[in-house]
């Protein structure tokens, strides 16, 4: 549990320092250069999941159970899924969606836990989960506030964009459910 522990504070620590520390942020960005701060970030970031998704596999095999999710929930954890896919590909192609959701790849994060918190009840998944939750309301909340907010770099916007997102959005849904869950995280949400 500790390296897992200790890869999610990393992970989401890199991810707060515009949350937290902006001005300090932008000062690196300005004293390393754009592509240096963002490079660090990255081998930052890189590393820090790496070590969390090894230390998830680890604290899985022995989990700790908090509380067993009713299966109506898992229904609702479906259905709280279906936007996240195209919520997390809006935020690269803008239209309609992004401008209504104005922060969809947070909304998305915030689904995806929510999502994840009803339907499963081991320490591991509510430390996960839950910290992805606090984390990404954080975020919106910082969002909100801050002055100059960075653009997420993307298409052009394109009312085409709109249909590739729900197009694309709804294909990875169906792709995760199907398939990807099972091969990448090993359990099936099926079953």
């Amino acid at each position: 549990m500790t390296i897992f522990v200790a890869g999610l504070l990393v992970f989401l620590g890199i991810h707060s320092i515009s949350i937290v520390a902006p001005r300090w942020r932008d000062a690196q960005a300005t004293r390393m250069g754009e592509y240096g701060w963002k490079g660090l970030y990255a081998l930052v970031s890189i590393a820090s999941l790496v070590t969390m998704i090894y230390g998830y596999g680890i604290a899985r095999q022995t989990p700790v159970v908090v509380y067993a999710p009713p299966l109506p929930l898992r229904h609702l954890a479906f259905l709280l899924m279906l936007p996240v896919f195209p919520l997390l590909i809006a935020a690269y192609l803008p239209g309609r969606v992004k401008r209504l959701t104005r922060n969809p790849m947070l909304l998305a994060v915030i689904l995806w836990a929510v999502a994840h918190l009803v339907a499963n009840g081991t320490l591991n998944d509510l430390l996960l989960f839950g910290a992805f939750l606090l984390w990404a309301v954080a975020d919106l909340i910082s969002v909100s506030r801050r002055p100059n907010v960075r653009p997420v770099p993307g298409a052009p916007a394109s009312a085409m964009n709109d249909v590739i997102v729900v197009v694309a959005g709804l294909g990875l849904y169906a792709f995760m459910l199907l398939w990807a869950h099972t091969r990448v995280v090993g359990v099936s949400p099926l079953g």
